[in-house]
């Protein structure tokens, strides 16, 4: 199977082998073509990566950091889609392998450099797509059984940003738009990866439980971006499902991949707004200058030694 990655005037080639991961093949291609929004990684570095519109078990599983340059791989948890160009920075996951790149990975390194250096100042898109089949039929996918107005919201919200998100970074209140916006990134990709563990643990724990577990970690994150970071329709849908959760009626693990395909998305969105390049760069200065304001800690070793 063959897929065409495009971003801008570029395209690269990638070959698949569905047979090595067929659930996850084919929840690959029941969502394509796919349009995307590209992001830098914050820790791992030599990478590409989108978000997965899709929720699934890691198959055929490799370490992140064995990965050859140009791997396309999809990493559960994160739930992100990659393409890698480089090996990666200590980082410590389990990956599905989808395929690799046809050809050099230069474009791609380009691409990735270019995207660490401007994210936050600009978006970069792209699209994926299929390019042949290769006899390769995917799984019939199920239906989720979950109210038809969170399914919704949820296609929604992957197609638009939200609005609340376009009202934050416009604000210039003391320590805005950093502040919340730094704020809500953190809550939403936390309550993200509380739904995948508490997903890892349905048919192990008590049901019941776990609906509340779920329920309240959603009401949380949703207090947060309302009361503290003002994103009312952010926080909105969370509590909706905050109340799904409750409602024996709805599968347990059809809602809860319903909540980390909002979460996930969520996080993506603020994500893309934030120069996390410009931030590191800033980070790093403020620490190297030397120490010139008498207000400023000591190094942390001095107050080590003095205790």
């Amino acid at each position: 199977m063959k897929l065409l990655f495009e971003s801008g005037a570029q395209s690269w080639s990638l070959t698949c082998n569905p047979a090595a991961a067929p659930r996850t093949s084919s929840a690959l291609l029941a969502n394509l073509p796919q349009t995307l929004q590209l992001h830098t990684p914050k820790i791992a570095g030599s990478h590409i990566y989108w978000h997965a519109p899709f929720v699934e078990d890691v198959e055929n599983e490799a370490h992140v950091l064995d990965a050859r340059p140009g791997a396309f791989i999809y990493w559960p948890v994160r739930q992100f889609l990659e393409i890698t160009f480089a090996p990666l920075q200590a980082e410590t996951a389990a990956v599905t392998v989808l395929g690799q790149l046809d050809g050099p990975v230069d474009g791609i390194v380009a691409l990735g450099q270019a995207l660490r250096k401007n994210q936050g100042r600009r978006r970069f898109d792209g699209r994926l797509s299929l390019q042949s089949q290769g006899g390769y039929w995917p799984l019939p996918r199920p239906v989720p059984g979950v109210p038809a107005d969170i399914v919704a919201d949820r296609r929604a919200l992957w197609e638009n940003q939200p609005g609340d998100l376009q009202a934050a970074i416009l604000s210039r209140g003391i320590m805005h738009p950093a502040g919340p916006i730094l704020m809500a990134e953190s809550e939403a990709r936390v309550l993200h990866e509380i739904l995948w563990w508490v997903r890892a643990r349905i048919g192990k724990e008590d049901g019941t439980v776990l609906r509340k577990m779920t329920a309240l970690a959603l009401d949380k994150a949703a207090v947060r971006l309302k009361d503290f970071c003002h994103l009312d329709q952010s926080a909105g849908l969370l509590y909706r499902l905050a109340a799904a959760m409750i409602d024996e009626q709805v599968p347990v693990r059809d809602l809860l991949e319903e909540a980390i395909l909002i979460a996930g998305r969520l996080a993506a969105w603020i994500d893309l707004l934030i120069p996390w390049n410009d931030l590191n760069e800033g980070f790093r200065a403020a620490l190297d200058e030397p120490t010139a304001h008498p207000d400023r800690p000591a190094p942390l070793e001095s107050h080590g030694a003095a205790l």
